[in-house]
């Protein structure tokens, strides 16, 4: 794929308007199926710890270039990891003094630190008000649920510490920083018990996450049987325990991203639908990587050999790996443009469809989850639809 054909046939890029800024490549936490450590890519090794102030500076200054040239009225950055916290209060403080001080005034930036909730304090979380920083947090579920995977290296489950940070982030001083939950999906815990345990944090938002598996690593519990469909049960369960109660307790990212889009909206993260991908990761070192869960695939999957040092992030979208994740149905596989639910799947997370020999361009391995998913929904709505207004058209 040439990039400057796709543009002389009329295609242009969407610019990035997610930054996810890698401040600290190390974790206080050992997770058995962590992408970062544990999977394809080992890079992580070769990195430096921290972001160092020159990178931070750098960077800073290709995110206000970039928002500036585009026009862009809204930028998330994500503080990244590892385990950001263990940056430092005073690293996550420079990277949004920095950021803010090279954007626009016209463009809006809205910062978030991804953590896995062992670190937060109430100094911690002064810092992170005093810089308007919000928080989300990785847990998936209770005690049990969580302590299965979300260990400490020497053994020790982390579940007991997140519950005190979560319980910190919850004070009438520091709960507006509360962004939400990401919990990954595990078969051996149960949906609706999961799904409650989460509630009872009182996230203003929470995602179920399927583990990073593909067609060459397949994920936990995963049959070649395209009438095997345990993810997509799961989530089904638990699905069905959130719309069904009498009034929304929280806000379920993927739910709602297939709500909306089978109303004829669009989705707002990657799991699903033919969005173009608007996300760009930049690590302790300041080069610049795709999406970095990709690294869950091969050895240098998320590299694109530009650094901040060197290059701006228009460099990137020109890239044909970052092309093809911007393409929508043209950049589906053959056996996904053809499918029914292919506008709402959107040939389901690109991270999904790595096969070894024929890269990318695949469904995903979650493909017969999804299709059972995606089709419960539509038949729920579509009854209650009907019910509504005598039309089940949806």
């Amino acid at each position: 794929m040439r990039v400057d054909e796709l543009e002389n046939s009329g295609w242009r890029p969407v610019p990035f308007q997610c930054f996810v800024l890698k401040v600290q490549s190390r974790c206080n936490l050992s997770c058995d199926y962590c992408y970062l450590y544990e999977m394809g890519d080992q890079s992580w090794r070769r990195s430096s710890k921290v972001m160092s102030d020159e990178v931070i500076d750098l960077t800073a200054r290709r995110i206000g270039e970039h928002a500036r040239t585009h026009d862009v009225p809204l930028v998330d950055v994500v503080l990244h990891g590892g385990e950001p916290l263990l940056a430092g209060a005073e690293t996550l403080a420079r990277v949004a003094t920095s950021v803010r001080r090279e954007a626009a005034a016209a463009t809006q930036i809205r910062f978030t630190v991804q953590t896995n909730g062992t670190l937060l304090s109430d100094a911690m979380l002064e810092v992170l008000a005093e810089h308007e920083i919000n928080v989300a947090v990785s847990i998936d579920g209770d005690a049990e649920a969580n302590d299965r995977h979300r260990r400490y290296a020497d053994g020790r489950g982390s579940h007991e510490a997140v519950v005190k940070g979560l319980n910190a982030l919850r004070a009438p001083g520091y709960r507006h920083l509360y962004s939400g939950l990401l919990c990954t999906i595990d078969l051996d815990n149960d949906p609706v018990r999961t799904y409650r345990s989460l509630l009872d944090h009182e996230p203003p938002g929470m995602d179920f996450l399927l583990p990073h598996g593909n067609w060459s690593a397949p994920p936990p519990g995963w049959k070649d049987d395209p009438d095997s469909t345990p993810y997509g049960d799961w989530l089904i369960a638990a699905f069905d325990q959130w719309y069904g109660a009498s009034t929304q307790q929280t806000a379920v990212r993927l739910f709602q991203d297939t709500l909306s889009l089978l109303f004829g909206g669009h989705a707002v993260s990657e799991q699903i639908g033919l969005g173009p991908a608007d996300v760009v990761v930049v690590d302790t070192d300041g080069f610049v990587e795709q999406v970095d869960t990709l690294k869950s695939a091969y050895d240098g999957a998320s590299a694109t050999g530009l650094s901040v040092r060197d290059a701006p992030f228009d460099a990137a979208l020109r890239l044909p790996a970052m092309a093809a994740r911007q393409l929508g149905v043209a950049g589906l596989s053959d056996a996904c443009r053809g499918c029914a639910e292919r506008d709402i799947c959107g040939g389901g997370y690109y991270t999904h469809r790595y096969r070894e020999g024929s890269g990318f361009r695949n469904p995903t391995i979650y493909c017969a989850d999804m299709l059972r998913f995606v089709g419960h929904v539509r038949a729920r709505i579509s009854a209650d639809v009907a019910r509504l207004s005598g039309d089940a058209t949806l």
